[in-house]
């Protein structure tokens, strides 16, 4: 074989593949979307509390959309653990999140500049009123919050095999208008017998449904003890959680705000 053929044919070869991958093949990569997660082990309680405020861990993330304030954190924990025992990487695409399971993949949309990105949340904050979601430096540079600091920005949970949100659960409405530093509940029941109440808290248990606490309120009328889960974050995760309950069965439950007798 001559030397002229040989360097056509090693040209042919490289023009019909890009490091390796055929050219035919590279839009079904670009195409396979979000890949599966497992649970993460230990980065999924029912609950846990951060300066002294408790927090309710979803089970199902499935139609999650949330809007508020994203930030970002960088070097000071970087080769860190984060809450599901993975090392902190600033320069990966990955995210923090109070309440969602982790690993789960979210779109990140910055609303003040338009631009968009797909994140890994894999840990847990941040722990700062009205900021609902922590970037890592990578993913704030390409939002561009690096700058600011904070923007405010729309979040999504994407599904296995999604590129980008499609369409998303509908939200069960608030009976009421609410004032954003109103605590939210789902109150489970309310009984005028602690036994009645009780029995209650464990049939939830055994759904695996393990946050409800009972509260007391004296009434005009009797003492009651009321099952409920809370104080929430925000009408977001309030929906969800109602959503998930009713789900189990738990056709009673219902949002409420935090009234003056607590």
């Amino acid at each position: 074989m001559s030397r002229s053929l040989t360097l056509l044919l090693l040209l042919y070869t490289l023009g019909a593949c890009t490091f390796g991958v055929p050219i035919s093949q590279r839009g079904n990569q670009q195409a396979s979307g979000v890949p599966a997660t497992t649970p993460s082990s230990q980065g999924n309680p029912s609950s846990y509390v951060v300066f002294g405020k408790r927090y309710y861990v979803l089970n199902s993330a499935e139609g999650f959309v949330q809007r508020g304030v994203a930030s970002w954190y960088g070097t000071k924990f970087h080769g860190r653990p984060t809450s599901s025992g993975e090392v902190y990487n600033m320069h990966a695409m990955t995210a923090a999140h109070k309440t969602l399971p982790i690993p789960v993949y979210v779109h990140v949309r910055n609303l003040d500049n338009g631009r968009s990105a797909v994140v890994r949340v894999n840990d847990r904050g941040p722990f700062i009123d009205g900021r609902i979601i922590d970037l890592s430096y990578a993913a704030a540079k390409k939002l561009g919050v690096d700058g600011p600091g904070t923007a405010n920005v729309k979040i999504s949970v994407l599904r296995q095999g999604e590129r980008k949100p499609t369409s998303t659960v509908r939200s069960i409405p608030l009976p009421v208008d609410i004032e954003p530093e109103v605590s939210l509940f789902i109150q489970m029941g309310s009984f005028s017998s602690h036994l009645n109440a009780n029995n209650l808290v464990q049939s939830l248990i055994a759904a695996n449904e393990s946050s409800a606490r009972i509260s007391r309120l004296q009434t005009d009328n009797g003492l009651y003890y009321r099952v409920r889960v809370g104080p929430l974050f925000d009408v977001d995760e309030a929906n969800a959680i109602l959503s998930r309950l009713r789900d189990k069965g738990f056709q009673t439950a219902r949002i409420v705000v935090q009234d003056d007798a607590e």
